[in-house]
């Protein structure tokens, strides 16, 4: 949908208020975009889609009540035009093809310059996949069968579903607290924590969180750098 003014219509799904108020600020300069609407969780951000129809929608991957990952194939079923753009802290080596594989058309680290984001939007409004030139080379490495050994090893191996529990475990959240903030029951969570441990040799619970609060760590360290 284009308004009547000719600009792009862009939806901002971020948890960060900051976040948010910087990316429509940057947007407003722009001739030929413009923020509709702005949302800080899955609930909202979906009653906005079906409200709006945006011609792009910015998603985070880390919202208040969901993740991005889940977000992406809900709007697209929702509102199928809409182009969507992932802007995120998390590293692109490993969620960037997921997010792909859900329906996005392009992936953006946060700590790039701001011109990037808005060549990331313009990319996918001309219907171009966006990612850096890092990813485009490692995705056409794997497709030659150069690098297949190492996508199927580490957290490469977890499904979207496995990566989200151990994401949480590694932020500290129990059993019921991970079945709440994902939307599932405490007998599903655990069976999650079961597979993640078989997938990646850990003997016990304790293991576990260990390998996962050591992961979160190392995770956000380049958050920290920005």
């Amino acid at each position: 949908m284009i308004s009547k003014s000719k600009r792009h219509s862009v939806l901002l799904v971020d948890d960060h208020p900051l976040i948010r108020e910087a990316m429509a600020q940057l947007i407003s300069l722009e001739d030929d975009l413009e923020v509709c609407c702005q949302a800080d969780n899955y609930r909202d951000a979906l009653k906005l889609i079906e409200k709006h129809h945006p011609d792009v929608a910015l998603v985070d991957i880390t919202l208040k009540d969901a993740s991005g990952l889940e977000l992406i194939p809900e709007i697209l079923s929702r509102s199928p035009e809409t182009r969507i753009l992932v802007l995120s802290m998390h590293d692109e080596c490993l969620y960037a093809e997921r997010c792909l594989e859900a329906g996005a058309l392009g992936y953006v680290m946060k700590n790039v310059s701001p011109d990037k984001v808005i060549a990331g939007i313009r990319a996918i409004l001309a219907g171009t996949v966006f990612m850096s030139e890092a990813l485009k080379d490692q995705m056409v490495q794997r497709m030659v069968g150069k690098t297949q050994k190492q996508v199927k090893t580490g957290m490469g191996i977890l499904t979207n579903r496995e990566l989200e529990v151990f994401r949480a475990i590694g932020r500290g959240l129990t059993t019921s607290e991970i079945a709440v903030a994902l939307h599932l029951s405490g007998k599903t969570v655990q069976t999650y924590r079961e597979h993640i441990k078989t997938k990646l040799n850990l003997r016990h619970a304790t293991e576990l969180i260990q390998r996962a609060v050591q992961w979160a760590e190392a995770e956000n360290q380049p958050a920290a750098k920005k």
